[in-house]
């Protein structure tokens, strides 16, 4: 695992057990043979707290993009975006992409965290990635010594942001379309077992 993986897992749980919030983030074991899910999962009851989270770290002296192609892997013949957004919608999750800035010797880094949902659009559409500039408008966590610091609006900014499922232009959001009819959900004769 690396640094930033282990930084993140350690700020989530510190940021949990300071607010006495029931979840937890862990990270699988890799292996060579399976293909991973995200690089940090946090399982918990409350839904907002209910994540998949991908890390990036990017030298941000000697790139000026995370780019789709260069920065995540194709793999069982599917791009690394499609998979994880694929598990994100099955699961329920809520989806994170955090990304850390590292910007050379004698300057902080700095990490982000962006919708999910931001990235497979950009993705869908055919992108080829998101600019450092994209990145650095969401803002950065705080830091105490070397550890990111966490707070429940950071979280509350992202998952409440961006829902996977209601965003697929496959599924109709509307709860009353105006080309569903009222005959339409309840058949003529029905009994609805209300009283006039």
């Amino acid at each position: 695992m690396g640094d930033f993986e282990w930084a993140m897992v350690n700020s989530l749980n510190t940021f949990f057990e300071r607010e006495g919030i029931a979840a937890i983030a862990y990270r699988l074991r890799q292996s060579q043979f399976a293909t991973q899910l995200a690089d940090i999962l946090v399982d918990s009851k409350i839904p907002e707290y209910y994540l998949a989270i991908e890390c990036k770290s990017l030298d941000a002296r000697k790139t000026r993009s995370l780019y789709f192609k260069q920065h995540f892997s194709t793999a069982a013949g599917a791009h690394q975006i499609e998979r994880e957004t694929d598990f994100i919608t099955r699961s329920g999750r809520q989806g994170i992409l955090a990304v850390e800035l590292r910007n050379g010797t004698g300057r902080s880094k700095t990490a982000h965290l962006i919708p999910w949902g931001l990235i497979f659009d950009r993705y869908n559409e055919g992108g080829a990635g998101i600019t450092l500039q994209e990145i650095q408008v969401n803002p950065p966590l705080s830091r105490k010594g070397r550890a990111y610091e966490i707070s429940r609006l950071d979280i509350l900014r992202i998952t409440g942001y961006y829902d996977l499922v209601l965003n697929d232009r496959s599924i109709d959001t509307e709860p009353c379309s105006e080309d569903l009819l009222f005959e339409d959900l309840c058949p003529e004769g029905e009994d609805l077992g209300l009283e006039e």
